[in-house]
């Protein structure tokens, strides 16, 4: 008669608090006490939060550095690359070792023992409120981590991450241009001289930025980006033509067309990953022939990298276009809640190849970036955007019945309702449902 042995479960480990989680910070993990601001005096804080009836907008633009800044600002993004990385090795390592919670706070007193290192004594180079800002979104990737909304924070790479710095308000001067409202000179923090930034389009007059973040692309280029706060008009209501009644639209995303509207217009796919393919294919196989570490190896990439940033332009410019025309000529957008994450998840078996096709095909429409933009364009000029139920059968039901079929194959672009006869194009049928379906949850 065997003998039943009951596994007992492993408790929960508790964290290590109080004194005894002040002494490890501040003996084993080597975090600075809070001593030096308790002398000080107690200074009311200054909201960051926007003001009301106005609206965060981004307004990105590019700029040419010298060889001086072109220099400082790769300091910087190494910099901020380093200290996310030094910061997350911090606070995991001292939960794993020791069990002992390691937050914000904590990371930028450390940060203040890094740069009085020696061999770490070039942070001093770097602003230090970039580098706060780099452990505040490391901050932020624990946050969403513990919300569930995204896996753990993983380590940055020089050439896998992108390079980026963010500015706050005592990280940039900012000096506007009498002469041209909306321009004028961005220096920022360690250097001389301000950015020469190409002014595509001017800022709100009299407002200065809120925050700056500067990157720098895959190709090599520039780019500042201005977050300011803005209080953006709302649209003029659009009506039916004769009535009171809010002009409503339903857009099926697809890739056949991109977008297929209720009345059935199609937006075609603009397949860019297909159209240069060729090209892509070509410096590819010139890469490989390159050798490893080379410079000609070098300028093949650079090659790659701005034909993909072309791409990435071009995708973006008609998504902007298109998102615009669709807010402007309707009141109320329906749109289905798609999960773009799950499908475009990788194929196993026997049809893996056609599903990597159909996954490179999905990632190219961008149909993510779409619904973003919708959204927040929505929110601006106050439009209505429904979302509707991504288990709603919009391609299957019948429009002009209701009646539900079965299930279609993504081959199959006709069909014929069994119940009426009715015959329906798949997506525009499908813009039909979701459009009459996002009025009545408007409605109810």
């Amino acid at each position: 008669m065997g003998k039943t042995v009951e596994k007992a479960e492993n408790p929960k480990p508790e964290a290590v608090r109080g004194e005894e989680a002040e002494r490890i910070k501040r003996e084993v993990l080597d975090i600075g006490d809070r001593r030096k601001h308790h002398t000080r005096q107690a200074t009311r804080l200054k909201s960051h939060a926007k003001e009301p009836d106005t609206h965060h907008r981004l307004y990105r633009f590019r700029f040419y550095p010298t060889e001086e800044q072109a220099q400082q600002l790769e300091r910087t993004f190494g910099a901020c690359r380093w200290v996310y990385n030094e910061g997350l090795a911090l606070r995991s390592g001292a939960w794993e070792r020791h069990r002992v919670n390691v937050g914000f706070a904590e990371t930028c007193r450390a940060l203040t023992g890094w740069k009085r290192r020696e061999e770490t004594a070039w942070l001093k180079d770097v602003s230090s409120t970039v580098l706060q800002q780099s452990l505040r979104h490391l901050d932020q990737a624990y946050g969403r981590f513990f919300r569930g909304g995204a896996r753990y924070p993983r380590r940055k790479k020089k050439r896998r991450s992108r390079d980026s710095a963010t500015y706050v308000r005592t990280g940039f001067r900012w000096v506007e241009d009498p002469e041209r409202p909306g321009t004028g000179l961005i220096t920022l923090a360690k250097q001389s001289e301000p950015l020469d930034v190409r002014w595509s389009r001017a800022l709100p007059a009299g407002v200065a930025p809120v925050r700056l973040s500067v990157t720098r692309d895959r190709a090599g280029r520039y780019f500042v980006s201005t977050l300011v706060e803005e209080r953006i008009s709302p649209l003029p209501p659009v009506y039916v033509p004769g009535t009171r009644e809010p002009k409503a639209v339903g857009l099926d995303l697809g890739l056949a067309s991109l977008v297929t509207l209720d009345d059935g217009t199609k937006v075609d796919h603009p397949r860019l990953l297909k159209r240069y393919a060729e090209k892509l294919a070509r410096l590819q196989r010139e890469l490989h022939k390159k050798v490893r570490g080379s410079r000609n190896r070098a300028k093949v990439r650079q090659k790659i990298a701005r034909l993909y940033a072309l791409i990435s332009d071009v995708r973006r410019d008609m998504l902007d276009q298109l998102t615009t025309r669709l807010v402007r000529e309707n009141q109320v957008l329906v749109v289905e809640d798609l999960s773009v994450a799950s499908l475009s998840r990788a194929g196993r078996g026997k049809g893996r190849r056609r599903k990597a096709k159909l996954n490179q095909a999905i990632l190219d429409a961008s149909w993510g970036e779409l619904l973003r933009q919708l959204r927040y364009k929505c929110e601006w000029y106050g439009r209505e955007l429904v979302v509707v139920d991504r288990f709603f059968p919009s391609t299957r039901r019948c429009s002009a019945c209701h009646a539900v079929g079965a299930r279609l194959d993504v081959s199959v672009r006709q069909w014929t309702c069994a119940e009426c006869g009715a015959l329906h194009d798949r997506d525009v049928n499908a813009a039909v449902n979701l459009r009459d379906e996002g009025m009545r949850l408007l409605a109810a």
